[in-house]
C-alpha cells in the first residue's frame, strides 16, 4: 500500500495560489492538533517564506512531502490532512467496506444453496464487527506500530494517539484517523474471503474463534511486514528489509494469506455432505452477478485508494485495475466457451474477480499494456485451478477461494516482479534490479507462514470447540439451525 514519490510538472495559477495561501495559513492556525508529529510541528523549523509556501501548495497538488525542498526545511503551514487527498481516502475506505458488505456477502451468498445464504451474510457481518473490535483494541498498533521486522507494538492500543487532525502515519496529506480506518477495511475483507472455501459446513462460533486467532497469527504480522516502515518485506519503505518486495494493494497480505489459508482449512474441515454426489449449484447467479459488480466498483478503493492520494499513481492504478478486470472476465468466458461449449455468467464473474486479484499487487507499479497481459493470465491460470486442479486433488473449495485468491494472488505477486516499471511509477526504480527473485521469496514466505499457522489454528479450534455442525444441521441448512432465520419464504 504505497504512494511512492514521483516527479510531476509543478504549476500554480496566480489566483488559486493566492487563495490557497490564505486558506493554508488559516487552517494551520485554527485546526492544527497538538498531536501533529514533532517533525512537523517543531519550533526549531523556521516559518516559511512566501516562495516556500507556494512550494508547499505545489507539493499538495502533486501529493508530495511539504516543508522541504532539497536540503532546505521549514515549518509548513499546511502540513495537516489535505482536503482533496483526504476526501479520496475516505471514499476509498467506504468503497472497500462496500466490497465486503454487501459485495462479498452477495457474491458468496448467491453461490451457495438457498438454505445457507444467511449463514454467509451473518459470517461476513460477524467478521466485520469482530475485526473492527480487534483493530481498535490492538490490531492497528500490531500492524503499524514500530515494533520489529515481523510485528508492531502496543503503543497505539485503543487507537491511542491516532488523531483525525494529524497526518503522516499513512501519507503526507491524509488524516492519521482515516489511514487507520482505510487499513481496517482491508483487515475486514481478508478473513471474510476465507469463508468461500468453507461455506455451508462450518459452525458460526468456530468461524469467529478461527478468525480471531488467525488475525493475530497471520494478518497483523503480514500487514506489518509488507506495509510498515520497519517491515521485513517492505522494499519501498525499509532499506533494511530482509526481502525487498513490493505489494501495492495486498497480493500477499490479503489474497495469498486468505487463499492459502482457505485451502488448508477446507481440507482439514472435510467435504460438504453429499459433495460429488448431490447437485450443489449456485442458487442465485443473479445475486452472484450483482455482488461481482459491487466488488469491481469497490476494488477502485482497494487499488486506486492504495496510492494514498488523488494523484497520478491513483489514476494509473484505476486504469490498470479496470483493464485487468475486463480482460480477465472476457478471457475466462472465452476459455470456458472453448472447453465447455458455453460461456457462463459464473465464468464471467469468476474471471472479473480473478483479474482484480491478479492486478492488486501491481496496480500502481505496472503500465496499461502490462495490465492487459496480466488480465490474460488471470483469465487462464485461475480457470485451470478451478476447473481442473480442484478436481485432480479432490478438495472441496466450495466457492473457489483458493483457485481465485490463492492462485491469483500468487500469480499477481510474481507477475508484478516481471512487469513493474519505472514508467508506471518512477519511485520504484531502485528496487527493479532483482525484483522478480524478491517477489518469489515473498511468495514463498507467505505460503509457508499461512499454511503452517492455519494448520495449527484449525487443529486447535477443532480440539476445543469443533469445526462442523452436526449432519442434521448441515442437511437442514445453517440459516435456520444457527441463525433461526430463512433467506426465502419458500
Amino acid at each position: 500500500m504505497f504512494a511512492v514519490n514521483h516527479p510531476w510538472r509543478t504549476f500554480a495559477c496566480g489566483l488559486v495560489v493566492t487563495t490557497l495561501l490564505s486558506l493554508g495559513h488559516v487552517s494551520a492556525q485554527e485546526t492544527a492538533s497538538p498531536e501533529v508529529p514533532a517533525a512537523t510541528a517543531s519550533a526549531e523549523l523556521a516559518a516559511p517564506t512566501d516562495p516556500q509556501r507556494i512550494t508547499d501548495l505545489e507539493k499538495y497538488i502533486t501529493n508530495g512531502k511539504p516543508g522541504e525542498d532539497g536540503n532546505t526545511q521549514w515549518k509548513s503551514n499546511i502540513s495537516g490532512p489535505g482536503p482533496g487527498h483526504n476526501a479520496w481516502q475516505m471514499v476509498s475506505t467506504a468503497l472497500v467496506i462496500f466490497m465486503t458488505l454487501p459485495g462479498l456477502a452477495l457474491f458468496y451468498g448467491g453461490l451457495v444453496r438457498k438454505k445457507n445464504i444467511l449463514s454467509v451474510i451473518a459470517q461476513c457481518m460477524g467478521i466485520a464487527g469482530l475485526v473492527t473490535i480487534l483493530w481498535w483494541a490492538c490490531g492497528y498498533s500490531l500492524s503499524f506500530g514500530a515494533g520489529n521486522a515481523f510485528i508492531g507494538d502496543l503503543s497505539m492500543m485503543f487507537l491511542n494517539g491516532v488523531s483525525p487532525y494529524a497526518s503522516g502515519a499513512g501519507y503526507y496529506w491524509i488524516s492519521d484517523a482515516v489511514w487507520a480506518m482505510f487499513q481496517l477495511s482491508f483487515a475486514i475483507i481478508t478473513p471474510a474471503l476465507i469463508l468461500g472455501a468453507v461455506a455451508e459446513r462450518m459452525k458460526f462460533s468456530s468461524v469467529l474463534v478461527f478468525v480471531t486467532i488467525w488475525m493475530f497469527a497471520v494478518y497483523f504480522p503480514f500487514a506489518h511486514m509488507v506495509w510498515a516502515g520497519t517491515g521485513f518485506m517492505c522494499g519501498p519503505l525499509n532499506p533494511d528489509a530482509g526481502i525487498k518486495a513490493i505489494d501495492f494493494a495486498g497480493g500477499t497480505v490479503v489474497h495469498m494469506t486468505s487463499g492459502w489459508s482457505a485451502l488448508v482449512l477446507c481440507i482439514l474441515l472435510g467435504k460438504r455432505k453429499g459433495y460429488g454426489k448431490e447437485q450443489m449449484a449456485p442458487h442465485s447467479m443473479v445475486l452472484c452477478a450483482v455482488g461481482t459488480g459491487m466488488l469491481w466498483v469497490g476494488w477502485y478503493g482497494f487499488n486506486a485508494g492504495s496510492a494514498l492520494g488523488a494523484d497520478g499513481i491513483a489514476a494509473n492504478a484505476f486504469m490498470t485495475t479496470t483493464l485487468a478486470a475486463g480482460v480477465a472476465g472476457f478471457v475466462w468466458g472465452m476459455v470456458e466457451w472453448v472447453t465447455r461449449g458455453q460461456p457462463s455468467v459464473l465464468g464471467f464473474c469468476s474471471g472479473i474477480v480473478a483479474g482484480l486479484v491478479v492486478i492488486t499487487p501491481g496496480a500502481g507499479f505496472v503500465t496499461a499494456n502490462s495490465a492487459v497481459i496480466m488480465g490474460v493470465f488471470a483469465g487462464i491460470v485461475p480457470f485451470l485451478a478451478v476447473a481442473y486442479l480442484k478436481k485432480m486433488f479432490g478438495y472441496d473449495d466450495a466457492l473457489d477461494t483458493f483457485g481465485i485468491h490463492g492462485v491469483g494472488g500468487t500469480l499477481g505477486a510474481i507477475l508484478t516482479g516481471v512487469f513493474a516499471s519505472k514508467e508506471a511509477n518512477p519511485g520504484i526504480e531502485p528496487l527493479l534490479d532483482g525484483l522478480l527473485m524478491e517477489q518469489i521469496k515473498a511468495v514463498g514466505l507467505t505460503i509457508v507462514w499461512s499454511v503452517a499457522a492455519t494448520v495449527v489454528i484449525t487443529l486447535l479450534v477443532k480440539m476445543v470447540i469443533g469445526l462442523r455442525p452436526t449432519t442434521e444441521v448441515e442437511e437442514i441448512g445453517l440459516d435456520l439451525a444457527e441463525h433461526g432465520e430463512s433467506g426465502y419464504e419458500h
